[in-house]
């Protein structure tokens, strides 16, 4: 089993989102992802990197070549990268380009904060598909693991679909 370390890349979107009654409108905060990884006992080496905190129908193709740009000048070849899941697919296609790398994107439909969101078990998914697949770029959601490259988000049903 690769052991190598494994570089966490947040960016914001729905798995870090809090709810703020006061102001009745849910907001990017600090990420949760160590926390999560904290909770779950996680022991094998990585990094967090909390590069920006947008809702993913807010990044710019600046903001996809800053990540691109983060993946591609790491020393880590495994990657994950949690992601708003609305454009998800749209970044995964602008890191196809990077050779050598594994990178895989995870997200959530409900916070992680929340007691019920699928947070904790796609971060869990995508650490581990990070130390087994291929190089390439992957999406891990729905409890399956998706061409980065093949895949959509099906908005209504609030899934993921190969295509």
């Amino acid at each position: 089993m690769d052991r190598s370390p494994i570089l966490i890349v947040t960016t914001g979107g729905t798995i870090d989102k809090q709810y703020f009654d006061a102001l009745s409108e849910y907001q990017i905060t600090e990420s949760v992802i160590e926390k999560l990884l904290a909770t779950a006992r996680v022991t094998h080496p990585f990094r967090v990197i909390e590069l920006m905190r947008k809702d993913s129908l807010e990044l710019t193709d600046d903001d996809r070549a800053l990540i691109a740009a983060t993946v591609a000048n790491a020393p880590e070849r495994r990657v994950v990268i949690t992601h708003g899941t609305d454009t998800m697919a749209e970044t995964a296609k602008t890191l196809a380009h990077i050779p050598g790398k594994t990178v895989v994107f995870a997200g959530a439909l409900a916070p992680a904060r929340f007691a019920e969101s699928d947070a904790a078990f796609n971060l869990g998914m995508a650490f581990a598909c990070c130390q087994t697949a291929a190089p390439g770029v992957w999406i891990t959601m729905n409890g399956s693991v998706f061409d980065g490259l093949k895949v959509r988000k099906d908005r209504e049903a609030g899934t993921f679909v190969e295509i």
